[in-house]
């Protein structure tokens, strides 16, 4: 006779899966870091900070989204920030030299969305790795707008155009910028897990090969993709001189460290394939939490730089070391089933 087997309670499995997925995960990170904070600082819980902190770290956001798109497929864009300031800086001298305000923004976003076509077509044709690519166009792109401005800065933008950056829609709190992200951030949802081209982009960091000999056209892909991220580079750059109605060449500098944390920490992992897109917003809220918090601290810059730095390697090693985690107690599991005696019913 043999004994009745242990039925698993299938009440708790719905939460218990729902823990270890790794949005819930930040998800519960953010609400310790806003408790905590409470204690660390007066005003960090106040809801006019929060609103304005959410305005401070939509640039950042912007250039997530995109460059979501790239590590997916197993690249990178370490271009962002640089393609950003020659964008804007074009957008700024334009407008200096008597072009309406929005057909100058309107050139500077065709100017970094053929930055980032060039890099696609760096990494799609001419077949250099998007790191060795990049890494040259980042220099590229940061020492044009150095030559273009020197160490000038221009000003005195109208305000219909600063409205963006420094204004709330009316009769609230919620800034303008806000509304845009959240704009993106549907449409870009709506590209990344309900259309083909998602779809193609997760087959790509997954097996690139495989993709080629299915017929997919994975370099064209790579152009597109390189191309809206080099538009949403000056769309950012755009809010960020809206918001504080100047800019310098040195406009963002350093940025793309932020923009890769953020997009790394939501799960998207750097050898492609894995990932979601509410990861990286819930990211973008942690990494802007913590960000107001060392702010509202007195944390110095390169303090802040030190930590986002540690973040970004913490971002890339926990979840290799909860796969190494999962898949040890998984051999585990299926080595205490194979050592159990067979039971013969008589």
């Amino acid at each position: 006779m043999t004994s009745p087997e242990k039925k698993p309670n299938r009440l708790f499995q719905p939460l218990t899966k729902l823990f270890t997925r790794w949005e819930a995960q930040l998800f519960i990170i953010i609400l310790l870091v806003l408790f905590f904070g409470q204690f660390l600082s007066p005003h960090f819980l106040n809801l006019n900070n929060q609103l304005e902190n959410t305005n401070n770290f939509v640039d950042i956001g912007l250039m997530a989204l995109a460059m979501s798109f790239i590590i997916v497929t197993g690249n990178i864009d370490l271009s962002v920030a640089s393609n950003l300031g020659m964008s804007t800086v074009t957008m700024a001298l334009l407008f200096q030299a008597g072009v309406p305000i929005w057909i100058a923004v309107g050139i500077g976003l065709l100017v970094g969305a053929v930055g980032g076509l060039f890099n696609g077509i760096l990494v799609g044709v001419v077949k250099l790795p998007a790191l060795v690519a990049t890494l040259a166009t980042y220099s590229l792109y940061r020492g044009i707008a150095y030559t273009m401005i020197r160490d000038l800065w221009v000003g005195n933008f109208p305000d219909q155009f600063t409205a963006i950056g420094q204004q709330n829609i009316p009769g609230t709190s919620i800034p303008n910028s806000l509304i845009l992200f959240a704009l993106f951030v549907v449409i870009f949802y709506i590209i990344f897990h309900r259309s083909t081209l998602g779809r193609y982009l997760f087959a790509i960091g997954q097996n690139e090969d495989a993709c080629r000999y299915s017929g997919v056209q994975v370099d064209k892909i790579k152009i597109l993709i390189f191309t809206i991220s080099g538009f949403m580079a000056a769309m950012a750059g755009m809010v960020i001189v809206s918001k504080f109605g100047t800019i310098r060449a040195d406009i963002a500098t350093g940025y793309e460290l932020t923009v890769i944390t953020a997009v790394v920490l939501g799960g998207i992992l750097t050898i492609g394939g894995v990932g979601t897109l509410p990861g990286v917003i819930i990211s973008l809220f942690l990494v802007g939490e913590l960000r107001l918090l060392m702010n509202l601290m007195n944390v110095k810059g390169q303090i802040q730089q030190i930590a986002f730095g540690l973040l970004l390697i913490i971002s890339i090693l926990m979840p290799r070391v909860i796969n190494i985690i999962r898949s040890r107690q998984r051999t585990r599991q299926i080595q205490q089933e194979l050592q159990k005696p067979t039971q013969i019913n008589g």
